[in-house]
């Protein structure tokens, strides 16, 4: 039935410059023309009545008649290939690219499908090309660009992201712009007027210039443009190569600074040959100062400056340098100048190089006002080093504090948290109400370590805030019975089993005007110290009295007392008397307490005997000055 119009199918296959193949529903090949023929290698006798699978490489057999099933049966006409790629397979084994479009139709009430088949290897291959070349432009580090000369003003038309991340312009500030943004308002620059002439002629250039990144830095440009020409040698584009050497530019600029500070340096320079030891080179102050000139100095070497220095002396002193044992040598000796007079001199003496050659480079300090002053200066040395002893002798005082601090309060803290912790576990186990006597015995302890722990955070904030000076006072009027009262009754759950707090009389008409926390931290520092280092069954007297101007309060107690040799130092922060070591404490509250009554405008001083007791007293303003 198929061939019954074959001479009508043969025109209209031959008239085709793609590839026909045409298969009935069973994918089995019917017809194909001579632009298939060529495509795939076969001859049409090879291929009719063949499966279509023998033109596919065969991992596409199973995929490919589930697809062509799919297809028949929406009988649509589609266009392979622009998804995904597809792939034929020649006769010799060759797997090439290609694209397919497919076109279903029906004959005699029979559905066929012609297949246009495209041989896409030689435009994949350039499509590769163009991707190849696209990709080393833009992973190359150097800023890319390339505009267009045939239109106005030659705008950028392709810029790589090297060019992008070094000047940090967007693609719509870049694109169809001339890249003379990147000068600024820089324009004056005498490299430009070279670059226009180039571009104006079509020529090729190199320019170093001034540019100005997006945020307004600037970095140096070493800029390569060249042209392209098309066929009739018309330019038609400008590809320009950007370098950035700002930090060439810099050494450029630090070797000439350099060199300036070399030749206006007021201290003597020289450099001079390692083996025949010839001066090469020797700064304007040295030359000033030694009296020859630099051509006189050229002929001449170290030791004809050095009257009292040999050959043989003077290479034992640079042999250290030539054999790398030190990098650099300082000694004194003396200097003759050209009128024949002497002046002491310190040499910096070190190995260099000039090019790959070795060389000295000797730095030379006129000392000769220092040697007047000697005994000056020593007198001011000793007097120094005795500072420094005594800063020194304080400084190891201080780090011996800081030790025992630091030791202090790594047992403060441990020793408390660790009854913390036991008395937390041992909870657990006394939950039957027989047992609300020993939890409420844990939960005491919990209550006293917890509060401990913040008492001496409280302290060490406090240090704190009077060594940063950000102590603020909050003055107010207040009952002084009142703060008696809080302080006693906190102090009463610390005693010792006997202790008693003998409260003083007489006091309910004092008021004070001052910071009423502050006083309350001073008074409970001084009674907790009293209980702390007191033995059980023991009174602690307080006394307080008032008159128009001051309030004295005094705590006595029958304590341990304070060992003698301690006392000078026992409102220094962090000491501890020698007495107290295993006692829990910080060794910072009789500071803290200090400081704050010195700011305030009072005093605290104390009496103590060892194994008698201690009687602290502190007085303050009755009404604080602001």
């Amino acid at each position: 039935m198929f061939r019954q119009d074959q001479e009508i199918f043969n025109i209209l296959l031959e008239t085709v410059s793609e590839g026909v193949i045409i298969v009935d529903n069973h994918q089995k090949i019917m017809e194909i023309n001579t632009s298939a023929e060529y495509i795939f290698g076969y001859p049409k006798s090879e291929l009719v009545n063949r499966e279509l699978n023998l033109l596919l490489p065969s991992n596409y057999h199973t995929s490919h008649s589930a697809h062509f099933e799919k297809f028949i049966k929406k009988g649509k006409r589609r266009k392979m290939g622009e998804a995904k790629d597809l792939y034929g397979l020649k006769k010799n084994g060759t797997i090439f690219p290609m694209e397919v479009e497919l076109n279903p139709f029906t004959i005699y009430h029979k559905v066929y499908v012609m297949a246009l088949v495209r041989d896409v290897s030689e435009k994949k291959a350039i499509e590769k090309n163009l991707m190849l070349r696209t990709q080393a432009l833009q992973s190359a580090k150097n800023g890319v660009i390339i505009t267009d000369a045939q239109k106005h003003d030659n705008p950028i038309i392709y810029f790589n992201s090297a060019f992008q991340n070094l000047t940090g312009y967007s693609e719509a500030e870049i694109l169809d712009h001339n890249c003379r943004f990147l000068q600024g308002k820089d324009r004056d620059q005498a490299p430009l007027k070279k670059l226009r002439e180039a571009i104006k002629n079509g020529e090729s250039c190199q320019a170093t210039l001034r540019n100005y990144k997006k945020d307004g830095t600037m970095f140096w440009n070493d800029l390569y443009v060249f042209p392209i020409t098309n066929t009739s040698g018309m330019v038609t584009n400008f590809i320009g190569i950007q370098n950035d050497v700002t930090l060439r530019k810099n050494s450029e600029e630090e070797r000439n600074h350099l060199a300036t500070i070399f030749n206006e340096s007021l201290n003597e320079i020289y450099v001079f040959d390692v083996d025949t030891l010839k001066f090469i080179n020797v700064n304007y102050g040295a030359q000033k100062n030694i009296g020859y000139s630099l051509e006189e100095l050229k002929n001449m070497t170290p030791l004809d400056i050095k009257p009292n220095d040999n050959r043989a002396k003077f290479r034992k002193t640079i042999d250290v340098l030539l054999n790398k044992n030190v990098e650099k040598v300082e000694f004194e000796t003396v200097h003759q100048r050209k009128d024949g007079t002497e002046y002491p001199v310190e040499v910096h003496l070190q190995l260099s190089n000039l090019g790959e050659k070795e060389v000295f480079v000797a730095i030379i300090l006129d000392i000769t006002e220092r040697k007047n002053y000697t005994t000056k200066l020593e007198n001011k040395v000793e007097e120094r080093t005795q500072r420094l002893k005594i800063a020194l002798s304080k400084e190891k005082e201080l780090n011996e504090l800081k030790t025992n601090f630091l030791s202090l309060v790594s047992h403060e803290f441990k020793t408390p948290l660790s009854g913390i912790l036991t008395s937390s576990q041992l909870l657990s186990k006394y939950q039957l109400t027989k047992h609300q006597e020993k939890r409420d015995k844990h939960i005491k302890t919990i209550t006293d370590k917890v509060h401990f722990l913040n008492n001496i955070l409280n302290d060490f904030l406090s240090v704190e805030k009077l060594e940063t000076g950000k102590v603020n006072y909050k003055f107010s009027h207040f009952k002084l019975s009142k703060v008696v009262n809080e302080v006693v009754y906190n102090a009463n759950m610390l005693l010792k089993e006997g202790q008693q707090i003998k409260y003083p009389k007489n006091i309910d008409e004092m008021s004070l005007y001052q910071d009423e926390k502050i006083i309350q931290l001073i008074f409970s520092n001084l009674l907790h110290n009293a209980i702390k280092y007191s033995p059980e069954r023991t009174v602690i007297d307080l006394h307080i009295k008032q008159d128009s101007t001051f309030t004295t309060l005094k705590v006595k107690d029958k304590g341990i007392g304070i060992p003698e040799k301690n006392q000078k130092s026992i409102f220094e922060r962090y000491f501890r008397a020698e007495n107290v070591i295993n006692t829990q404490g910080t060794g910072i509250g009789l500071n803290i307490a200090k400081n704050h009554l010195e700011n305030l405008g009072g005093t605290i001083y104390f009496e103590s005997e060892e194994h008698v007791g201690s009687t602290f007293t502190i007085t303050f303003p009755n009404i604080a000055e602001q």
